[in-house]
């Protein structure tokens, strides 16, 4: 047992929900905007989509002091992407319709659905992890079978799923990969969209044989295009949705603030400062646009890998480099770049480890070629990806 004077305590939780990680911005833009809120809304629709995509660097006032919250704050974006997007996912769920996100995976879906959720109804925890092995009881409700057994099927014995919780309270239920349920699971969804109530017929007689939705209630669903044909969702259940396709983020600028942003914070969190110079998150950044597109920057042709070479797959390279960095020394982060990426790559198809080195005799060769210090060094890196 090491001395107890090395011991130090560690943080209770290494991430927050966005309620909580946000909770000053959330309650600023509560008493900024006393505009008409929809039925349970902690926020307006207008403070739901600046909440998500920020305003603008605007320096935002309260009309009066508030004694716990500043007068003036600047919201922060927090999710990168089309506005046009989330205002039309604030309209579908202003109307109490589901939502469905579906894109690529790593596109940000599960972070835009928390982060909705928490501006909407103050939480996002009311959430069904899509599997395989989910059952129907995560969308409908379970028992307490030590008191289901001492006195039958009661109110007491009930076991509320986060979908009957959020219908009680007039909450956003999330549904993470709803593609990766098997479709009974899915269908338990469409009497609950439509009818906006649950039958719990073991208490059939009582009052609470059926539970309404509260106002408010709805529901945002995830489900990613990889996985179609997986477990398809029923025209029914389709028709219960909006859908909203989440697409890469576009402007390269955008996606390399983005993943520094994110990479910075995971190393804090690790313990250490981010010491990746810029130059090298440029290059992460491009080669996973390059590969992600199948086309570089200046129009040569890429063949892509059947890995999805996603802005979250970035953020993850950046955050290795991050922590090698401080706890390696010496570690010199562009000599890193290969071997990580070929991690990257080699997660479906063994054939992407030699379309991988055809970008590198490719693009990384004709930029080395024109001049570019970074790129030389990459591409003398070739042997790495042995």
């Amino acid at each position: 047992m090491p001395p107890t004077d090395t011991v130090t305590a560690l943080p209770a939780r290494q991430t927050l929900p966005a309620e909580e990680r946000h909770a000053t911005e959330l309650a600023f833009l509560a008493a900024h905007d006393a505009g008409p809120r929809p039925p349970g809304w902690r926020l307006t629709p207008r403070s739901v989509i600046t909440f998500v995509c920020g305003s603008g660097g605007e320096t935002l006032k309260l009309p009066e002091p508030h004694g716990t919250l500043p007068d003036r704050l600047v919201i922060t974006p927090k999710f990168v992407g089309e506005r046009a997007l989330v205002e039309r996912c604030v309209v579908t769920l202003a109307g109490e319709r589901g939502l469905l996100l579906v894109g690529e995976p790593g596109t940000a879906k599960s972070m835009l659905s928390e982060l909705l959720s928490a501006a909407v109804c103050g939480t996002s925890a009311l959430t069904v992890q899509g599997t395989a092995g989910t059952t129907e009881d995560a969308m409908r409700y379970g028992w307490n079978y030590a008191l289901l057994l001492a006195q039958g099927p009661t109110p007491q014995a009930l076991v509320d799923s986060p979908v009957l919780n959020a219908m009680r309270a007039g909450r956003v239920a999330r549904v993470e990969e709803i593609t990766r349920c098997l479709p009974e699971v899915q269908d338990a969804l469409v009497s609950i969209l439509s009818d906006r109530r649950m039958s719990v017929p073991e208490l059939a007689g009582t009052d609470d044989a059926q539970v309404a939705a509260a106002p408010g209630f709805t529901v945002i669903a995830t489900a990613n295009l990889r996985d179609r044909g997986v477990s398809e969702m029923s025209a029914a259940l389709k028709r219960r949705f909006n859908f909203e396709t989440v697409h890469p983020i576009a402007d390269v600028d955008a996606e390399t603030a983005l993943v520094r942003r994110q990479a910075v914070a995971a190393v804090e969190r690790a313990g250490a400062a981010f010491g990746v110079d810029d130059a090298v998150l440029d290059v992460l950044v491009t080669v996973f646009r390059d590969l992600r597109a199948g086309r570089s920057a200046e129009g040569w042709d890429v063949e892509r890998p059947g890995t999805v070479m996603s802005t979250a797959e970035a953020v993850q390279v950046a955050v290795s480099l991050g922590v090698a960095a401080a706890y390696l020394p010496g570690a010199d982060s562009l000599d890193l770049v290969p071997g990580h990426l070929l991690g990257v790559v080699r997660k479906d198809d063994p054939a992407d480890h030699a379309r991988l080195l055809g970008y590198w005799d490719g693009p990384v060769r004709r930029r080395a070629e024109d001049g570019s210090a970074v790129w030389r060094r990459l591409w003398d890196l070739r042997e790495n990806l042995r």
